[in-house]
């Protein structure tokens, strides 16, 4: 959690939040790729692709 925190500060720090969206649409990807190559729902997950 410290990682985020950083982020969190560094983005407040240098007037960057523009960058929140990215961060965030790029943590989702990536929590949706996890799940979908190790899960059950990993054929729904492939044809939204």
């Amino acid at each position: 959690m410290d990682i985020l925190r950083d982020l969190w500060l560094f983005l407040r720090e240098r007037k960057k939040f523009w960058l929140a969206p990215v961060i965030v649409v790029l943590l989702l990807l990536g929590i949706l790729i996890v799940i979908g190559g190790s899960s059950a729902l990993a054929p729904f997950i492939y044809t939204l692709f």
